[in-house]
């Protein structure tokens, strides 16, 4: 038992990505997910990849765990320096991965969840394509979407209509991901995000060192 928890434990962590058309369901189902594994032991943690952005904080958000709240002088300077995993602008203010905190964690192994679009995707996969894994929520129907966006009342009409006119544009890019699912419910899409999660840690490529190991000693 004991030598089957060191092997576990030397698992490498994995980039977790889920996107969605604003409103479809990737920041609740993020929130669920990291709440199944609090208080997980080494081999099954995860840990939510925390973004620099230039928009203004929002009512019961929080500096440092929901968003790195800066300026825009401080966002290029990061983009200069190279310090950003991923970044994009996204309605009239930047976001942005940075380095460090998602490299040390999967080093460690560690899963990192990130909550961003198709553009951040891409980026990230360009500088770790072994090590992402992207899943793309849809919602039901437009419909329903345009519903979701005006029952959580924190945009203007406009806005609602902006983030509808872009999401069309945002599903086109659903070919890009690994795992597309529709988000009927929540409870039955989070049980098949976790199957991912769990199918993606078994993988050889993320166990090789833990798998050496244990071969050596046979």
């Amino acid at each position: 038992m004991s030598l089957q928890r060191s092997i576990e434990l030397k698992r490498r962590g994995l980039l977790f990505i889920l996107s969605s058309p604003s409103g479809a369901g990737k920041t609740t189902l993020s929130r669920r997910l990291l709440d199944r594994y609090k208080g997980a032991q080494a081999h099954e943690a995860i840990c939510m990849s925390v973004s620099v952005t230039t928009r203004k904080m929002r009512p019961g958000e929080v500096h440092g765990k929901d968003y790195f709240f800066i300026d825009d002088s401080e966002y290029q300077r990061m983009v200069a320096g190279g310090e950003l995993l991923e970044y994009a602008k996204v309605f009239e203010h930047h976001y942005g991965t940075p380095a460090p905190f998602v490299n040390g964690n999967i080093a460690q192994g560690t899963d990192v969840l990130f909550d961003i679009d198709w553009q951040g995707t891409q980026q990230l996969k360009a500088k770790n394509p072994d090590d992402l894994v992207s899943v793309f929520i849809l919602p039901p129907s437009m419909t329903e979407l345009e519903r979701r966006l005006k029952t959580r009342a924190q945009d203007s009409d406009e806005v609602v209509a902006a983030r509808m006119s872009k999401a069309r544009a945002e599903i086109s890019h659903w070919m890009e991901y690994d795992y597309v699912l529709i988000n009927h419910d929540l409870d039955e899409t989070l049980e098949k995000i976790d199957s991912i999660l769990k199918a993606e840690r078994l993988k050889r490529v993320r166990q090789e060192v833990g798998i050496a190991s244990f071969i050596d000693g046979l």
